[in-house]
């Protein structure tokens, strides 16, 4: 019953904050020491440091891209392959979103046509000895066509109905690569963005650059940042990712980033983009390294025969990501962290509090003038 009249008498209680100056060698120095420790990361961390005093808009952007070059294979070391080839042969497919694809390394089957031929000796469940071992209709996994259900004893393997003959991409990866030599090709990546937020609007072009600089120029780290044309092997190289040629051999994924980050308070002038590189896949993959994908040419005959020329192309996708944030001036922000470090400044009250109550050799003394209990006339009293 004590408990309940105590408890209920709670609801009469008013607490108000008491002053206590204390002179303290101890406390004081524990109160300034905290207070500056507070006041150094609001101004010097999330004022300066973090930008603070600032609002910011994230980038808005668009990236095309343009590939030039031409290269010359040696057609007595690979016979199957065209002599010259420029950037309609090599880019594939001619437009991509924030990306392209520029092959590096062919494995090429010419002059298919339609018809019966048997199955590739390296496709698992091709051999056989009879019919049976060859169920008409069905395919094998990651085979080249449909079998006819018949056994070509002369070679052991079964008969398919496929392009024939069927693709010599089941050899090893022709080494060097066929078209090395692109290492020397250009991309020029043309990038237009905007800060929505404080209309504001930018292209990573020298605003009087001309036709004879963007023929000149080429990024290579240098003197030229501000030049937007890259050569593939100062890409791949700056990724970290090996020697050009290795890459080119079974092909690879690199991601080209592109940073705007703009202090607006600034001359727009100063807002210009920082490129980097860096490798997505990885060469010590055991299986399935590297990029590569299947295309064909088809062609007719006079006589009306089909036929085609298939290609398993490697090659380096090159993706292209952009990223970035301008700041300006704002009141909102800058007063707010204010705001924000004049709160935390309680925190060096709460922990001298602590240390005079319950740490210091005169706590008891400390404590009974941080407390004063008053009762009023009207005051709610419990009953015996």
């Amino acid at each position: 019953m004590n408990f309940i009249s105590t408890a209920f008498g709670v609801f009469f209680e008013y607490d108000t904050p008491r002053i206590v100056h204390i002179q303290s060698k101890k406390v004081g120095v524990i109160n300034r020491f905290i207070q500056l420790c507070i006041i150094g990361y609001v101004i010097g961390y999330a004022i300066i440091y973090k930008k603070g005093y600032q609002d910011f808009d994230n980038v808005q952007s668009v990236v095309t891209t343009k590939v030039k070059g031409i290269v010359m294979v040696n057609t007595s070391i690979h016979p199957d392959i065209q002599s010259i080839w420029d950037v309609a042969d090599y880019i594939v497919p001619p437009q991509e979103n924030n990306a392209f694809f520029v092959i590096t390394n062919l494995i090429v089957t010419p002059f298919q046509t339609l018809g019966t031929c048997p199955e590739d000796i390296k496709i698992k469940g091709s051999n056989c000895t009879l019919d049976r071992d060859c169920p008409a209709g069905t395919s094998l996994p990651v085979g080249n066509g449909v079998l006819t259900g018949k056994c070509n004893t002369d070679v052991g393997r079964c008969d398919i109905y496929a392009w024939c003959p069927v693709e010599k991409g089941t050899l090893e990866i022709p080494k060097p690569a066929v078209l090395e030599n692109s290492k020397d090709f250009t991309v020029f990546i043309k990038n237009n963005i905007e800060f929505p937020k404080y209309n504001v609007k930018r292209r990573n072009l020298p605003d009087n650059a001309s036709d004879e600089y963007l023929q000149k120029c080429r990024n290579d780290g240098g003197a030229n940042l501000r030049c937007p044309i890259f050569t593939l092997q100062s890409i791949v190289e700056g990724a970290n990712s090996g020697s050009y040629s290795n890459v080119a051999s079974e092909g690879g994924v690199i991601q080209i980033r592109i940073k705007w980050n703009c202090n607006l308070d600034l001359s727009e002038e100063n807002c210009l983009p920082e490129y980097s590189f860096r490798r997505l896949d990885s060469s010590t993959y055991k299986i399935s390294k590297g990029y590569n994908f299947r295309y064909s040419k088809n062609f007719k005959f006079e006589n009306g025969t089909e036929y085609r020329t298939l290609y398993k192309a490697f090659g380096i996708k090159f993706v292209i990501s952009v990223s970035g944030q301008a700041r300006k001036f704002a009141p909102v922000p800058f007063f707010t962290n204010i705001g924000s470090g004049l709160a935390l400044l309680s925190i060096a009250t709460v922990i001298c509090d602590i240390v005079v109550l319950y740490v210091l050799k005169a706590k008891v003394v400390y404590r009974e003038k941080k407390y004063l209990q008053v009762v009023g006339d009207d005051a709610y009293k419990v009953l015996d």
